[in-house]
């Protein structure tokens, strides 16, 4: 069987590979992430250093609690049982998706999603994974575990300009998977290539 993923789905076949290596004959990953701490903090929190305007904007609307991280406070917000509140979550949060893909050159300012029950599903689905780390935590991270991957090929495909998820993943992964390949494009930010669409995704 052969993997294939793009952004969180590169997250699910990395994580597929890992807990069944005998199945897997190989993968290709684009927008690799492997959804650790780190980069769901950076994607929600210090990415803010790029887009401060819009941050500050998304941890007002998050009504995040004292102590509480932003992340947090979504994921509470959008599976509570105030679902006006949880409608307003959505909106919010789709704004600041449509926010840190906005360097890629491919991308066009619009919602990223203008039907309401899949954007409350996609927002309810990101912050409950990324809450809890993708559930990927306690010796079940990606990278630290990456080398058990060694003999199956991987083709690792990341854009230079993708912010959202940044190409030190990629790399790092390519680092300690050593029959990895490991392609970075220039011009291609987190979305699809500029001659097939021009939304994000």
């Amino acid at each position: 069987m052969d993997r294939h993923g793009a952004s969180w789905g590169s997250t699910l076949a990395l994580a597929y590979a890992l807990e069944h290596p005998t199945r897997v004959h190989g993968a290709a990953l684009v927008a690799v992430t492997t959804s650790s701490r780190k980069e769901i903090e950076w994607i929600t929190e210090d990415i803010g250093w790029v887009f401060p305007e819009e941050w500050a904007r998304f941890v007002e609307e998050s009504h995040a609690q004292p102590g509480e991280r932003v992340i947090d406070a979504y994921a509470r917000r959008l599976s509570g049982p105030d679902r006006e509140d949880a409608r307003r979550a959505a909106l919010s949060w789709d704004r600041w998706e449509t926010t840190h893909v906005s360097v890629d050159r491919a991308w066009v300012p619009s919602p990223l999603f203008d039907d309401e029950a899949q954007r409350m599903t996609f927002a309810l689905l990101v912050t409950r994974y990324w809450a809890n780390d993708g559930f990927l935590s306690c010796g079940n991270e990606i990278l630290p575990r990456i080398r058990e991957l060694s003999g199956i090929p991987g083709h690792l495909i990341h854009g230079r300009r993708d912010i959202s998820g940044s190409a030190a993943t990629a790399w790092q992964l390519h680092q300690k998977w050593n029959t990895s390949g490991l392609i970075v494009i220039e011009s291609e930010g987190h979305g699809p290539p500029l001659n097939h669409s021009t939304h994000p995704s």
